[in-house]
């Protein structure tokens, strides 16, 4: 019998609101929980870690002389602890993009129940003429009500069918996601160790548990797996030998894996004002790029904990100049549970070792396939924010960005004594200083354009800024020579806003400039700036980052300068001679597509996280997230459409959900329904619960994904006709034209509207059209994109003291 936070316990109240069904009509479902397929050692390690931190808990009680004890008599019965909090899911207010502080106030409007529409005080009280415009949207301020941010969430419980204990849900393992309707029959923990004691019954085959190393394995994943285990095992062998050990007396890490669990095809468009300043030099209009997301997961106690998540971009060799054949590592993220805790032979954590090696390794195979460059941004994320991985642990600290910093560098020292790196500089020297060599304009057409990346994301801002102010009496102050030394002459209008642009984005960085990494994995021409991908390469031994492909070396020897160059010191150095052979002609990817709606992007996997409370603040619960997440990645339809609650956005799985039978798209979970005392929704609405979870697609996600279709053909339809034979397209069509000219909206109190704005809002949820003609469905990814800028411009502009390595 599975219990909801919101219900109370037999044990606490005499009696229990959530149905009861008899053990009669218990189903026995393999792999209800992770312990039925743990062996005995296996439990009492599990059972006795859990018990470790209460034991602690209550030892701090007796030390402090504290009046009472900390444990009920209504406690886990594995844990023996009473009722436990989640930490309050983060509020952000929706036109500044701050996040409303814990037990802070804030404004939304009187049908709101979990703050999809809110505003800060800041906000409310600058707001002027009686409305708050956000996304394109007025919101009337006598329709928004001051509320508090402090709603907490308690732990579920789980009932054992057997010895009808209470335990939480997350120390037993429980995935409720395959409980069948509740109908699922539960044996906990402890009555599962005296069968197996007593040889009643044995473990399931770890072969059928969803395991991280159950997985599907990629090339990718094979070959930064291969050399991590090679790297660890002579890392073994020279602490061992440090030691004056054999290499079997010292400790080694166990149970790693390395999977690739994304990886989807992407197009990201520029930016429209940023295009209109380069009409002549046929900038391109987007750019197509791979995702991808890799995890380092590592058994723990039974449980394969994930401890590493890595987001990529890849432009290819198909991609177009400035990107091509460039990676960007966009974000890393880590928690800090990996064993054993010990030094590396070069006085490093091992963990740190580990987290090098998959990045190396991910550098190696990239250079492997023909990638040139390489960009990172080392910039830890601000106070109160997540990456990746939601909620790190309270005694995990990060470093300074000048540490994190350190800490890349160090990474790349490695992978250039294995050559697999050539050089790295930094995008300031790079792009924002001029060099006096042929083809080396300031311009911002050579800055690599990717997709959340900090200057792409604060270009369109500075343009407009631009635009702004006086443009010419800009240009009068800039001398012939420093328009000269940036490669300009005479420029056009559109070349000023380019040079005004470099100067506003080289300022906005120059005080970081070390922190926006280049990694160069090719030789790269000086001249040309082209990839050396074949012929011949002529190089400097004295000047470390002069490269000459074959067609730039002939144009010098034409100009009389043969094979010497001339140095930045104005000395006349040999050029040596090599040939290039090693560099495939094109990146292409062999490795499957795989996609998952969860891991779209970063924002996708951390708000799915946060709205079913996959925490990992405490090892405890990073070992029920993880095996929920390893869940989700064996079981896509478990997490596709129609399986959200439209408030909280948690995965409803097999939950309970109250549901509106004239809104299909509509469900609100339990928590969310109770909260607002039933009046969550204009309609009436009745409670559900699935039969079964997983596997087909059920009938509530067939809606769905039939309404998302209408919705795609109504915004194409030509129809000139009142009606359209395509199945309600007519209805979607009237609510499009009610929407557009209603004086009421959302914020008056509209259903129409507010039915419009939810069906459009789940589109663009799931739409990777950029040019999406669908309405509102660009405003809302603009959104979005601003949302992630804000982000940004936080993790810029204040000190890093939260978690990362």
């Amino acid at each position: 019998m599975v219990d909801h936070p919101e219900e109370t316990r037999p044990e606490t109240s005499g009696q229990c609101l959530q149905p009861t069904v008899s053990k009669l009509e218990k189903q026995k479902v393999d792999g209800i929980t992770l312990t039925d397929f743990f062996s005995a050692g296996e439990i009492r390690q599990h059972i006795d870690s859990l018990r470790q931190q209460v034991d602690e808990i209550i030892a701090e009680h007796v030390a402090g002389n504290t009046a009472g004890c900390p444990i009920s008599e209504n406690c886990c019965q594995i844990c023996a602890s009473d009722r436990l909090v989640f930490a309050p899911m983060p509020i952000y207010c929706s036109a500044c993009g701050m996040r409303i502080k814990n037990y802070g106030t804030y404004y939304s409007p009187k049908d709101e129940n979990r703050a999809q529409i809110c505003f800060c005080s800041v906000c409310y009280n600058k707001a002027r003429g009686g409305c708050i415009t956000y996304c394109g949207v007025s919101v009337a301020k006598n329709n928004l009500v001051m509320k508090k941010n402090n709603l907490i969430s308690e732990e579920s419980w789980v009932q054992c069918d057997r010895c009808e204990g209470w335990q939480h849900q997350i120390c037993a393992l429980f995935n409720d996601k395959r409980d069948l309707g509740g109908k699922a029959e539960y044996i906990c923990p402890n009555c599962y160790l005296e069968d197996l004691e007593n040889e009643l019954r044995m473990p399931l085959p770890r072969s059928s548990a969803f395991d991280a190393r159950n997985l599907p394995q990629t090339l990718l994943s094979d070959h930064i797996e291969q050399r991590l285990f090679g790297r660890l095992k002579q890392e073994r062998e020279d602490r061992a030998k440090a030691g004056g050990k054999v290499a079997e007396g010292v400790p080694e890490p166990a149970d790693l894996v390395v999977r690739v669990v994304s990886s989807v095809d992407k197009r990201l468009k520029v930016k429209e004002q940023f295009l209109n300043i380069f009409p002549e030099k046929n900038y391109p209009a987007e750019f197509p790029y791979r995702s991808k997301v890799i995890l380092l997961f590592q058994r723990i106690e039974g449980v394969d904990v994930c401890l590493f998540a890595m987001y990529v971009q890849e432009f290819g060799s198909e991609c177009s100049p400035p990107n091509q054949r460039c990676i960007y590592i966009s974000y890393l993220d880590s928690v800090k549970y990996f064993r054993p805790e010990i030094k590396a032979v070069s006085g490093e954590a091992l963990r740190t070792f580990v987290y090098h090696e998959i990045l190396v390794g991910y550098l190696d195979y990239c250079k492997k396939r023909g990638f040139a460059t390489c960009y990172i941004w080392a910039c830890p994320p601000v106070k109160g924010e997540d990456y990746i991985l939601y909620c790190h642990p309270e005694t995990q600290k990060t470093p300074r960005p000048d540490k994190l910093r350190h800490w890349y560098q160090s990474m790349l020292k490695k992978a250039s004594k294995e050559n697999i790196v050539v050089n790295f500089t930094n995008l300031y020297e790079k792009f924002f200083v001029p060099t006096g060599e042929c083809n080396s304009k300031v311009t911002a057409a050579r800055l690599p354009y990717f997709d959340g990346d900090y200057w792409s994301s604060v270009a369109e801002t500075m343009i407009k800024k631009i635009e702004q102010e006086d443009i010419e009496m800009k240009v009068k102050k800039m001398t012939r020579r420093s328009l000269k030394s940036m490669g300009h002459i005479n420029p056009s209008a559109n070349e000023v806003k380019d040079i005004l642009l470099m100067q506003e984005l080289g300022q906005s960085i120059s005080s970081a400039k070390e922190d926006f990494i280049i990694v160069y994995l090719q030789f790269v021409c000086t001249h040309c700036h082209e990839v050396i991908l074949s012929g011949k390469r002529w190089f400097c031994n004295q000047c470390k980052n002069f490269q000459l492909c074959e067609r730039c070396h002939g144009a010098d020897q034409n100009s009389a300068q043969g094979d010497m160059h001339i140095s930045s010191s104005g000395q006349r150095h040999a050029l040596t001679q090599e040939t290039v052979n090693d560099v495939p002609v094109d990146t292409e990817d062999n490795d499957a597509i795989m996609d998952h709606c969860f891991l779209e992007n970063r924002h996708a996997l951390l708000s799915f996280c946060q709205g079913n409370h996959y925490q990992f603040d405490s090892l405890r619960r990073a070992k029920h997230s993880s095996m929920m997440i390893l869940y989700h990645l064996h079981n896509p339809n478990s997490s596709s459409g129609g399986t959200f609650c439209s408030l909280c956005l948690k995965d409803l799985g097999a939950d309970r959900r109250w549901k509106c039978e004239i809104c299909p798209e509509l469900n609100v979970c339990s928590l969310c329904y109770q909260r607002s005392n039933a009046s969550c929704h204009n309609h009436t609405m009745s409670c559900h619960r699935p039969t079964a979870a997983g596997g087909k697609e059920n009938k509530l996600t067939k809606m769905v994904r039939e309404l998302l279709d209408v919705v795609l053909h109504a915004s194409h339809c030509q129809t000139t006709s009142r009606l359209c034979s395509y199945p309600n397209c007519t209805l979607i069509r009237r609510l499009f034209s009610h929407a557009h000219a209603c004086k009421v909206r959302v914020a008056g109190g509209c259903h129409h509207c507010r039915k419009t704005w939810f069906i459009l809002m789940m589109h663009s949820r799931r739409c990777k059209d950029s040019d999406c003609s669908v309405p509102r469905c660009l405003d809302l990814k603009k959104y979005a994109d601003r949302l992630e800028l804000q982000f940004r411009t936080r993790r810029s502009n204040n000190p890093p003291d939260v978690h990362w390595h």
